[in-house]
């Protein structure tokens, strides 16, 4: 028997029932509204922190390594006679230097490109101390020259910072305050423009003849009088590189062979003015730690094997190579 509702009743049920589609319509929206939304702002939350930091990372990943530098060539044992073309071209980078106005950027790369030649020992000194000279033209000093691949002048933006820009151009912080004559760090003002480096700085010893040559790239800049390992503890040869948290200033010291520990303040204090850690890559050196490069107070140790194996200098040029290494950046090579 079928059921019979009254028409009343009948318009009441579809009314309840419309009321029933409209709310179960509403609340799939709101569920759609929510999933995609609530859902999709915790995703947004996440991209703004976690994100970046992956593709940051994946960047820093894709990037090529950065080339290891190939230094000039020098001869160690220069010939016994002069060479001729050598001398020509001596003569030239000093016309060069001597011309109205001095062309000291052709004279330096010229002077560069002779040095690999070979040639008598008074010859490779005649044309290192020229490129020494030149150096404190065009690279000591605040004077950009044109076309000089190796400096340049940068204009200071709002928020730079020396530290910062010096990370950029790959040199220490402190030679951009040596060079411009910057008091104090915080003394970089926006709108200034300064004198920078395109670096890294290089370093390569010879332990024939107790000598530190140092290069800009590959461009030969001055040498340095060394002192070196003793007999047994010799420092070893091949290819170094500045420690990321190798450079600091007099710092304390516990001599391995006695265990005694040194503070700056100390009478005998043996590692002078600027400490520049090393870590091994190639040949001996190869995952060799404890090395450094250090001044001293003794100058008659310098041109001597008396050390356990640290490259010394005078305090002087430690201060000097000190501010021109960069970490991670900057090589040291060894060389017999």
């Amino acid at each position: 028997m079928a059921l019979y509702f009254p028409r009343r009743m009948r318009g009441r049920r579809r009314r309840t029932q419309r009321r029933i589609y409209i709310i179960s319509a509403l609340l799939i929206i709101a569920v759609v509204i929510v999933f995609i939304y609530g859902l999709g702002s915790s995703g947004e939350d996440e991209g703004e922190t976690v994100q970046p930091v992956i593709e940051s990372e994946a960047k820093e990943e894709m990037q090529p390594p950065e080339p290891e530098p190939v230094l000039l060539e020098v001869a160690s044992e220069p010939t016994s006679e002069p060479n001729s073309q050598v001398a020509m071209l001596i003569a030239e980078a000093v016309e060069l230097v001597d011309a109205k106005p001095p062309k000291i950027i052709e004279a330096r790369d010229r002077l560069n490109e002779v040095l690999p030649m070979p040639m008598s020992g008074r010859q490779q000194a005649v044309v290192k101390r020229q490129l020494s000279e030149l150096a404190n033209k065009w690279l000591f000093s605040r004077v950009v020259f044109p076309q000089d691949r190796l400096c340049g002048a940068y204009e200071v933006e709002q928020g730079d910072q020396l530290r910062t820009i010096g990370r950029r151009f790959k040199v220490p912080y402190e030679i951009l305050m040596q060079i411009n004559k910057i008091a104090r760090p915080e003394a970089l003002r926006a709108g200034e423009t300064i004198k920078v480096i395109n670096g890294p700085f290089h370093v390569r010893v010879y332990r024939s003849s107790f000598t530190m040559d140092l290069y800009l790239q590959n461009t030969f800049v001055r040498s340095f009088p060394v002192g070196l390992g003793k007999p047994g503890m010799e420092t070893p040869t091949g290819l170094w590189a500045v420690k990321s948290d190798g450079k600091l200033i007099s710092p304390t010291w516990t001599d391995p062979m006695s265990g005694k520990t040194y503070e700056p303040e100390d009478a005998d204090y043996p590692l002078g003015s600027r400490w520049i850690g090393l870590e091994g890559l190639k040949g001996e050196a190869l995952g060799r730690t404890g090395f450094a490069i250090h001044g001293t107070r003794i100058p008659e140790e310098i041109g001597t094997a008396g050390s356990q194996g640290c490259i010394r200098l005078l305090n002087g040029d430690a201060i000097l190579v000190y501010n021109l290494l960069v970490p991670e950046y900057s090589r040291v090579e060894v060389v017999e």
